[in-house]
């Protein structure tokens, strides 16, 4: 086995390959091994994987196991309750080697609510996971994987809408520790200037104080607790070696891999992007609801603040919002290199229509000396671990031709199906120096806000169904042709292949099939994921198509 180390403008990994394997021809069924198999390895091969990989191989116990009375352990009052009154937030989970914020894909296998006496069992969650230091020990990972005919799962932070680091039988590789920071100075015909290298497991708040650290600041998320490499891109090849690739060097993994989908191709050990200079920053809140008010008059002014979307990506700011039958909150709006008068023209449009209709409302315009103090500020940690999603992006063509109509199906997703609606509004019209220059799919170029429907999780499939087949269906007869966001999607999209990933998706298979031959990666609507099928006769085990 030999390792090349990756390092990339906008996209560092390291990726491994299994070349060794032809594609598969689809003569036959082929099961990856499952846990009672006669293949699954003993406890003796499993020890000496162990000590390949430096004593990191760690065993699932569900964190949801002190909740129970199970093989895991008895049930533990004091320390059950602590657990259930910290379940929503992404700190119980992003430390965790199997917990994932999507409870959707661990079928209540060990649910902390279900009391006692219930069943708490590994379900989806991987049997066991390596806690990745190095590349070498990714390699290791997969060299194992490929020998047993194991499924192999992918894990950063746990922020999992799609359920794509869960897996019955896997073991997976577990990247949130993989999490070293430097600013080098980049040198390519591309780019020259400072740019961040970090690791897989960096999360996006750390990568913000970082760079801020150093007078800069570099693109990430909202999400303080998302990762930044893992969480957007995932990949070291099948084969065992270490790739790196940059626009100028394995051109089609790193175009593939810079909006292609995560958990597909490889595994990212870690990842350069550009940065910039530090930048003073305005950000904003406002938050307004229809109590005690003509509900015409409140959708009236929902419809002000879509029509002012446009005019605000225009000025290069962000917007993230939240809409419900019982209120509207901007949270928050972000314009950096702005001051307050242009935050506050803004949201004049807004804030006229609000004050024609005598309704009150909450607003505060800040002016910070660097972006990281406003991300600090207004970016307050999300409870995002019992949500069902599914999303659509809104072009900018809807809004300028036919808001009513947008506006309409807003109003029934929110006043008679009771979903929680979230924009998030930016423009990434000019966001490459060519419109090819990633795999993104070209929709996003069109957007202006990317529309998340979300609902609660229900232990059944009814709610999942519903996102499918009832409301997701008044945004896309809106939008024909269009796409969605493929990281906050719905998990059950018919069509996945052309709206996640639209004309880009055979491109993108091509490049899958040279990097990952012996299809080692998958992950639900995953790009080649159509190939396979997870049997729940068989326990959810992975089989080919």
């Amino acid at each position: 086995m030999h390792t090349l180390k990756i390092s990339a403008i906008a996209l560092t990994t390291a990726l491994h390959c299994s070349g060794s394997h032809p594609p598969w021809s689809g003569s036959e069924e082929q099961c990856r091994c499952f846990p009672g198999d006669h293949c699954w390895p003993g406890h003796d091969e499993w020890q000496a994987f162990n000590n390949t990989v430096g004593g990191r191989l760690v065993a699932t116990v569900p964190i949801g196991a002190v909740c129970h009375n199970s093989t895991f352990g008895p049930y533990d009052e004091s320390s059950c309750a602590q657990l259930q009154s910290e379940w929503f937030f992404p700190q119980t989970h992003i430390h965790s080697s199997s917990s994932i914020m999507a409870p959707y894909f661990t079928n209540n296998s060990c649910n902390p609510f279900l009391g006692p006496n219930t069943s708490c069992t590994l379900g989806n969650l991987a049997v066991y996971a390596v806690n990745a230091t190095s590349v070498d020990d990714i390699a290791r990972t997969i060299a194992f994987v490929r020998r047993h005919n194991i499924r192999l799962t992918i894990r950063n932070t746990g922020h999992d809408y799609m359920g794509k680091a869960a897996g019955a039988g896997s073991l997976s590789v577990w990247t949130h520790y993989v999490n070293e920071m430097q600013i080098v100075d980049y040198n390519s015909s591309f780019y020259t200037g400072k740019a961040l290298k970090m690791g897989a497991g960096v999360m996006n708040q750390d990568s913000f104080k970082f760079t801020h650290d150093h007078g800069l600041v570099n693109v990430g998320a909202n999400c303080p607790t998302l990762g930044v490499a893992g969480g957007y891109t995932q990949v070291v090849t099948g084969t065992g070696q270490v790739l790196i690739a940059t626009p100028e060097r394995n051109q089609d993994l790193y175009w593939a891999l810079s909006g292609g989908g995560g958990g597909t191709y490889g595994v990212v050990s870690s990842l350069t992007v550009k940065t910039y200079p530090d930048v003073a920053t305005t950000a904003s809140n406002l938050t307004f609801s229809p109590a005690g008010v003509d509900s015409g008059h409140y959708w009236d002014v929902v419809h002000t603040w879509i029509q002012s979307l446009p005019t605000l990506t225009a000025s290069g700011c962000w917007a993230g919002w939240v809409l419900t039958t019982e209120s509207f909150s901007l949270a928050p709006g972000t314009c950096p290199g702005k001051d307050r008068e242009d935050m506050s023209r803004l949201l004049q449009p807004t804030l006229d229509k609000l004050k024609q209709y005598n309704i009150s409302y909450n607003l505060s315009i800040t002016e910070f000396t660097s972006f990281y103090d406003s991300y600090v500020a207004y970016n307050a940690p999300w409870n995002v671990s019992n949500a069902q999603l599914g999303g659509r992006l809104i072009p900018k063509s809807l809004i300028e031709d036919n808001s009513i109509a947008l506006l309409d199906a807003l109003r029934t997703l929110t006043d008679d199906f009771g979903i929680e609606v979230s924009g998030v509004t930016l423009n990434v019209s000019q966001g490459t120096s060519a419109p090819g220059g990633n795999s993104v799919t070209p929709i996003w170029r069109t957007a202006v806000f990317d529309c998340v429907l979300g609902t609660d999780y229900h232990a059944d499939t009814v709610l999942a169904n519903d996102m499918t087949q009832t409301y997701l269906p008044l945004l896309e007869q809106l939008t024909p042709g269009g796409g969605a966001y493929l990281n906050e999607a719905d998990f059950q999209q018919p069509d996945y292949k052309s709206v996640f990933y639209g004309g880009n998706y055979d491109r993108l298979l091509q490049i899958k099939d040279k990097y990952d031959p012996g299809h080692i990666f998958y992950a639900i609507t995953a790009v080649g994921s159509d190939r396979w099928y997870e049997d729940e006769s068989r326990g959810g085990r992975l089989c080919r198509v």
